[in-house]
C-alpha cells in the first residue's frame, strides 16, 4: 500500500476494495459501477491503482482546471508500469518520451499551447470538411450493397487514422504507409497487459516513434501544411520551446490522440444510438439533431474514461485529504453521469438540453485541443450512414469485445446488418 495512505482512515472500504478498471462491470458500465462511490464515497483511494478515485462531476471538473495545486505530469504514465522486457525493447529503437501538451504544466505548457494550437482551431477543422466526407463517402460505398459489415474494421478505424495524419502535415503519398502503422495505446498507457503482451505493444510503440522521426525529417526538408508544419516553424522561430524531440513525439501522440479515442467515441455513439431505435430514426429523418446527439453520446459513453493528475499540495475535497505525492484519477465517464447535474443521466437522450456540459474532452488549459475535428468527424460519419443505411442495424447476440483497460473505452467489433434491395435510391 502506498505509505501515503497512513492514517487516512484504514482499512479500505468495500467500494475502494472492490474497484477493479480491468473487470468486466467497468467494460460493460463504467459509469454504473461507480454509481455507489459518486452517492456515498467521492473521493477514495484503490489499492489496485495506488491512485485516489474521484468520481463526481464537479470534482472532476475542478481538478482539471487547478493546474496550481495539480500536475498534468503523470498524464501519458502508462498506469501499469512497464516490466523490464519492454523498457528493453523500447530502448532499442531509441524510444525517448518527452511532455507534449497533454502532459506538461505551466509555464510552458500555455506557452507551447498558443503556438501549436492555430492549426486544429474550430475554423480551420472546418475547411476539412469536404475531404473527410468524401473519405468517409469512399469507404462506405465499399460495403453498402453488401448487406453487411463491422463498422469498426469497415470505417471507423482506417478514417480517423487518415485524417489523423493528414491533420498532422503527413503528405498524401506517405499516409497510405504511415496507416498501417497506427497502434492501440490504450493498453499501453491504461492496460494489465501481461509481460509478453508488454513487449509486443513496446514493438509497436517503437515502430511508430522511429517512423514519426521520419515524417518529422521529411517535413523539414520539404515542408508542408498542418499541426507538424506548424510546430516545425515554430521550433526555428525557438527551439529552446519546440525542440527536435518535442517534434518527434508531437507527431507520434498526435496521430494517437486524434485516432483511437475518435475511432471509440464514434463506435460508442453508433452502437447506442442503433441500440435505441426511435433515436436512430429521429436522426434519420432530422439531420440536425446529429451535432447534439454527438453531445450527448459523448457524455453518455466517453472514449476517454478517465485520466490522470498528481497532487502537489495536500489537497482536501469532499471530506477526504489527498496527500501531497499522490496520483489521482480523474474518471470523467463518471462526472458525465453524476445525476446533479444531468437529470436521467442512465438514459441517452439526444434531446438533451445539457449535453455539451460532458468533460469528455477534459477542461482548463488542458481542454483537448483536438475536440473540434473529433466533433467534425462523428458529425459526418452519423450523417452519412443516417443517409445511406438508415434501415442498418445490430447483428444480435455479438460480443462487442471492449479491451480491458481503464481509460480508453470503445467496441472492438460493431457488427451491422441490412438489406440492400432496401438502400435509398440517392445512397
Amino acid at each position: 500500500m502506498d505509505p501515503s495512505r497512513a492514517g487516512t482512515g484504514c482499512p479500505v472500504s468495500r467500494i475502494a476494495a472492490e474497484f477493479d478498471p480491468f473487470g468486466d462491470a467497468y467494460q460493460h458500465d463504467p459509469a454504473a459501477l461507480l454509481a455507489a462511490a459518486r452517492a456515498e464515497e467521492p473521493v477514495f483511494y484503490s489499492p489496485e491503482l495506488d491512485h485516489w478515485v474521484v468520481t463526481r462531476y464537479r470534482d472532476v471538473k475542478e481538478f482539471f482546471r487547478d493546474t496550481k495545486r495539480f500536475s498534468a505530469s503523470n498524464a501519458l504514465e502508462p498506469i501499469t508500469p512497464l516490466g523490464e522486457k519492454a523498457r528493453a525493447r523500447l530502448a532499442e529503437y531509441d524510444f525517448a518520451p518527452g511532455p507534449v501538451l497533454v502532459n506538461e504544466d505551466e509555464p510552458v505548457h500555455m506557452r507551447r499551447r498558443k503556438r501549436l494550437a492555430p492549426p486544429l482551431a474550430a475554423e480551420e477543422v472546418a475547411k476539412l470538411e469536404g475531404r473527410i466526407r468524401d473519405l468517409v463517402t469512399s469507404y462506405v460505398d465499399a460495403f453498402v450493397t453488401r448487406g453487411t459489415a463491422d463498422l469498426i474494421d469497415d470505417l471507423l478505424w482506417e478514417v480517423p487514422a487518415i485524417v489523423g495524419l493528414l491533420v498532422c502535415g503527413v503528405p498524401d503519398e506517405d499516409i497510405d504507409r504511415a496507416r498501417h502503422y497506427t497502434i492501440k495505446m490504450g493498453m499501453f498507457t491504461w492496460g494489465k497487459p501481461t509481460e509478453e503482451h508488454q513487449v509486443e505493444i513496446a514493438d509497436q510503440v517503437g515502430q511508430w516513434w522511429r517512423l514519426s522521426g521520419q515524417l518529422v525529417d521529411r517535413l523539414k526538408r520539404e515542408g508542408g501544411q498542418g499541426w507538424v508544419p506548424t510546430a516545425i516553424d515554430v521550433h526555428r522561430d525557438d527551439p529552446e520551446l519546440v525542440d527536435d524531440n518535442h517534434l518527434q513525439n508531437m507527431m507520434m501522440s498526435g496521430l494517437v490522440a486524434a485516432h483511437e479515442t475518435t475511432t471509440n467515441a464514434t463506435a460508442n455513439a453508433l452502437r447506442f444510438l442503433l441500440s435505441q431505435r426511435n433515436s436512430w430514426e429521429e436522426l434519420c429523418a432530422d439531420p440536425a439533431l446529429i451535432p447534439n446527439a454527438v453531445e450527448e453520446c459523448l457524455r453518455f459513453r466517453a472514449s476517454v474514461q478517465c485520466w490522470r493528475r498528481k497532487a502537489l499540495v495536500d489537497v482536501e475535497v469532499e471530506g477526504v485529504t489527498i496527500p501531497a505525492g499522490s496520483r489521482v484519477l480523474l474518471v470523467i465517464g463518471s462526472g458525465n453521469h453524476d445525476e446533479t447535474v444531468f437529470d436521467n443521466p442512465q438514459e441517452l437522450d439526444i434531446h438533451r438540453p445539457n449535453a455539451k456540459r460532458h468533460l469528455a474532452f477534459g477542461m482548463g488549459a488542458h481542454a483537448c485541443i483536438g475536440a473540434p475535428l473529433a466533433r467534425l468527424e462523428m458529425r459526418i460519419i452519423l450523417e452519412e450512414l443516417t443517409r445511406r443505411l438508415p434501415h442498418m442495424r445490430l447483428v444480435e447476440g455479438q460480443d462487442f469485445g471492449y479491451l480491458h483497460n481503464a481509460s480508453f473505452h470503445g467496441p472492438r467489433h460493431l457488427r451491422v446488418e441490412w438489406e440492400p434491395a432496401d438502400n435509398p435510391v440517392d445512397a
